[in-house]
């Protein structure tokens, strides 16, 4: 425990990718340190259940943002996952790569050799696609990803894909593949009925090697220097303060939130920031914590005409039989996020790609999993996915423990409340379609009185909430731009041994969910860490819509059947 050739600090989507590729080399000793504990619960493993271990303390950091100006000083949820397997532990399981778009937006703001054919290779490295390997997909990767489950369980699930049809948006079978627009079904990390953390995916395979140590409920208090160079960490295990040294690399993988937060405790940042909280300025670097970005999403609730939707199977027993099903068999209910059906729109003409996203759930319902209404209902999330806000991340105290200073400055540019205003009526205008005529009641939320700028204006600020996808606090890009953390390889400014791979890497939010691209950047450092050749781009085209600079959609509807 003195010394180790790699420290890894956080064993979340990333950490456990780095700690099972770089232990692939026995010439390497490496320490991988969780502040959570163990993942051993049958609450995390069960995907239908994902509303119960964000809820619980064991699980969850718990974070809350400070008072949102622009959100009438509403403080928002930011769930942090605890555990080995970080965040995987309590998210939705949702798969989602981004836009090819997206990547070259990265490769535009400096970020160099993360072009869309740079990274899909390392997306397709990551993955068993549960249809087998192909040009856009991975075949025998550790990550286990499953293409939803059978839709024909609810009707709601097609009519929701049938109305975005019937609106003129094109229908697409694998959105993570050549064309995200357009509807379709959801993806997910779940494999054989399982959650598919990055826990269960890379770290418990390789458990055993004799290189790779693993503390668990050991919270690091900073990194140490000798100079500019990293060369170890400090870390309280059972209450008492150790120092570990390292030959080769600190990795910082402890996510958008904390990474920021222990490179202020050990120093790294700005003047002002470290002065505040008493902490003695080891390596200035303005833009640590700083480029916060986050997607926020609404939950557009209706009744629904027809007694199928999971209002049925909320009380308790029908939960104990899905349960119950799930646990003997790993079917049922159990097995699905109830996200099954999906979809990635334009927000206008002159996009070449998707900035709003939908999930669709056939319940209406909150987060916990409980009944929002009396009766049958169904429900869609959704939100723009490129805000052009930007918040921040501070420590407030040196105490390790302490919480952190979370801004997100949601909403604060114009751009992204008129790109609200437009989110909802073209929701407005989908679920109008003839596909839900035969199931669509009345508009529960936002409702018949929301119509107005100023009257959705105000019921987003009221309703909105964060779909936990914090990104970007030590942003990559090249060492003149002043508010980069990292450079191209995830190596930090200024300093040696010591590099941050995790989402706080990323220059811009990606159109969808973020544990993909993670897991997907680690693999990519994993190579840059281990001096492997880079694997070879992609040989893949960018495919634009068709008429993108005039048309918000396809001209003319054509439905299919799956």
């Amino acid at each position: 425990m003195d010394e180790f050739d790699f420290i890894i600090v956080g064993a979340g989507s990333s950490g456990c990718v780095l700690a099972n590729r770089i232990s692939a080399n026995p010439a390497y000793k490496v320490l991988l340190v969780e502040a959570g504990g163990n993942d051993k619960n049958i609450l995390v493993q069960m995907p239908s259940a994902l509303s119960y271990p964000m809820a619980m303390d064991r699980f969850n950091w718990g974070y809350h943002s400070e008072p949102e100006p622009k959100l009438d000083g509403r403080r928002i949820s930011c769930p942090r996952g605890k555990g080995l397997g970080g965040t995987s532990l309590i998210n939705g399981m949702v798969y989602v790569r981004g836009n090819p778009h997206d990547f070259e937006e990265w490769e535009n703001l400096g970020a160099q050799g993360w072009s869309y054919r740079d990274c899909l290779p390392y997306f397709k490295r990551a993955e068993s696609w549960v249809r087998g390997g192909n040009t856009y997909r991975g075949g025998d990767g550790p990550l286990g990803v499953c293409g939803g489950n059978d839709m024909r369980l609810n009707p709601l699930y097609r009519a929701f894909i049938n109305a975005g049809v019937d609106a003129g948006y094109p229908e697409t079978s694998d959105y993570n593949g050549e064309h995200q627009e357009g509807f379709g079904p959801m993806h997910m990390t779940v494999r054989k009925g399982v959650r598919e953390s990055t826990a269960r995916a890379y770290l418990k395979p390789i458990m055993h090697r004799s290189n790779l140590k693993v503390i668990t409920k050991a919270l690091v208090h900073r990194v140490e220097f000798d100079g500019a160079r990293a060369s170890g960490i400090s870390v309280e295990i059972g209450g008492a303060i150790r120092t570990i040294n390292v030959k080769r690399e600190v990795i910082l993988a402890a996510g958008a939130i904390a990474s920021p937060m222990l490179l202020q405790r050990s120093g790294v940042g700005s003047d002002e920031g470290l002065a505040t909280v008493g902490i003695e300025q080891t390596h200035r670097l303005d833009g640590v914590g700083e480029n916060l970005q986050d997607h926020l999403e609404v939950y557009f609730q209706f009744h629904c005409k027809q007694p199928v939707s999971l209002h049925s199977k909320l009380d308790f027993f029908s939960k104990a039989i899905i349960g119950a099903r799930w646990l003997l068999f790993r079917s049922g209910l159990g097995v699905s996020n109830h996200f099954e059906s999906c979809a990635f729109i334009r927000s206008k003409s002159g996009l070449k790609s998707p900035d709003i996203q939908y999930h669709f759930l056939p319940a209406a319902m909150r987060y916990d999993g409980t009944p929002s209404i009396k009766g049958h209902g169904f429900q869609v999330h959704v939100g723009p996915n490129k805000p052009k806000s930007r918040g921040r991340v501070r420590i407030e105290s040196a105490d390790p423990a302490a919480p952190p200073s979370i801004l997100f400055n949601y909403m604060q540019d114009d751009q992204d409340v008129e790109a609200w205003r437009q989110c909802i009526r073209l929701t407005r205008e989908i679920m109008q379609q003839p596909a839900m005529d035969s199931y669509r009641g009345k508009e529960i939320q936002p409702g018949d009185d929301v119509s107005s700028d100023a009257e959705i204006d105000a019921w987003v600020k009221e309703n909105v909430e964060s779909a936990y996808h914090p990104a970007g606090t030590c942003k990559m890009g090249v060492a003149e731009d002043q508010f980069a953390v990292v450079d191209k390889n995830c190596c930090v400014h200024g300093l040696k041994n010591l590099r941050v791979v995790d989402a706080s890497i990323f220059p811009t939010l990606p159109n969808g969910n973020i544990n993909a691209p993670v897991i997907m950047a680690a693999e990519k450092m994993a190579d840059v860490i281990l001096g492997a050749a880079p694997l070879e781009p992609a040989a893949v085209s960018l495919s634009v819509p068709k008429d993108w600079q005039s048309l918000q959609r396809a001209r003319t509807p054509v439905r299919t059947m799956f």
